[in-house]
């Protein structure tokens, strides 16, 4: 019977030998070597959302990708390691992602980089939303996957985390595409954990040594959190990391989604943990607390659709530009899935009738210009 413990390991540096003995002790512990078998193709599925630095907490820190390898090449497994950034779904855009990210660390212990860029069609009929979907074809060639996420705040789901990785699978520019399809954030989050229990990672580790508060995913503070979290249960893993960084359900729409179907306990005290998550609480980590779509999302009268559009205009988040840091480059527009971005003497106008809310431009503005704005009213209730 698979053991669906949380297990908090303390790490405090990216020292590699550091984070090996984090890493055996913690998946020794759930027997999660087990399923592990010489000859194995391992797909490590990072977290390589765009090129950042291994300093800037953007993306799953090299060392501890290097360390898996280093355990997995131990037990008699190859390894393969990848991920689809929020750009083109090729080679050189890919090993810039790589290099600038310091992948090339886990090439060195005896894994490969991957350089499979075609693409596959899956059929999943009893999937909530995403029953057909276009997906990374190199998950293909491996017979277990292993997901090794950054915990980091995100302007959508609230938390980026070890579910949130899993939209990784998508190639990169088709991912605008998606959050057009599901705008709504409850729809987005179902889509999400579908293609989390179509590819059934059989382990979830993740990277909080150094987390990501503020603008996230990729803009934002680095947070020393000095934790490793490593679980076989996704939604359990996702619920420790975000009370930690102090959200819960409500604030993460994908946990939110889980609940929905049965695959989250009704009270956190039900979550088995190794470990007192309460020691490593950060009640001063910057939160992304996002309202939008799923305020008052059960009441469909008219009066619960009025309420419903005047508490997402009062309390919902919405994408802003700071137009100092803004350099012109128009990368917002081009990606807006909505095409609800236009530039004017070379800054972003947003049309907020079209805006989806989905922070594409967010996300992906390469200097941080692009800012997740909540209003006064917003802040005060959250504070």
């Amino acid at each position: 019977m698979r053991d669906d413990t949380v297990v908090i390991a303390p790490c405090g540096n990216y020292e590699i030998a550091a984070v090996k003995e984090a890493l055996r002790s913690a998946i020794g512990s759930l027997n999660g070597f087990d399923s592990i078998r010489r000859g194995m193709r391992i797909g490590i599925k990072a977290n390589l959302v765009a090129a950042g630095a291994p300093n800037t907490a953007m993306t799953t820190h090299p060392v501890v990708v290097t360390a898996l390898t280093e355990l997995l090449i131990e037990r008699g497994a190859s390894v393969v390691v990848g991920d689809s950034a929020g750009g083109p779904w090729t080679l050189p855009y890919m090993n810039r992602i790589y290099s600038v990210s310091g992948m090339q660390s886990a090439e060195a212990a005896g894994g490969e980089l991957n350089r499979d860029f075609a693409e596959g069609d899956a059929s999943f009929p009893e999937a909530v939303k995403a029953r057909s979907f276009r997906y990374t074809a190199w998950l293909d060639g491996c017979d277990a996957i292993i997901n090794v996420c950054k915990l980091k705040s995100h302007g959508m789901m609230g938390l980026s985390n070890a579910v949130k990785n899993m939209f990784g699978t998508v190639p990169g520019l088709l991912k605008p595409e998606y959050h057009y399809r599901y705008p709504n954030p409850n729809d987005f989050a179902d889509m999400i954990v579908d293609l989390c229990e179509y590819w059934k990672p059989v382990l979830h580790i993740c990277d909080a040594i150094v987390a990501m508060e503020g603008n996230g995913p990729t803009r934002g503070t680095p947070y020393p959190l000095n934790l490793l979290l490593v679980s076989h249960n996704p939604y359990f893993l996702d619920w420790t990391a975000a009370k930690i960084v102090g959200l819960d359900v409500d604030d993460v729409p994908t946990l939110q989604a889980a609940k929905r179907r049965g695959y989250l306990p009704d009270r956190f005290e039900n979550v088995p943990i190794s470990g007192n998550w309460k020691e490593y609480a950060a009640p001063d980590f910057e939160r992304i607390l996002n309202r939008n779509s799923t305020l008052f999302s059960e009441t469909d009268t008219l009066i619960g659709r009025m309420t419903r559009g005047f508490m997402t205009a009062a309390l919902g988040a919405k994408p802003a530009v700071r137009k100092k840091q803004c350099v012109g480059c128009r990368h917002c527009a081009d990606i807006c899935p909505a095409k609800a971005i236009r530039m004017e003497n070379r800054l972003p106008i947003i049309d907020r009738k079209a805006c989806i809310r989905c922070f594409c431009c967010q996300e992906f503005c390469p200097v941080g210009a692009m800012q997740v704005h909540r209003s006064p009213i917003a802040k005060w209730i959250n504070r």
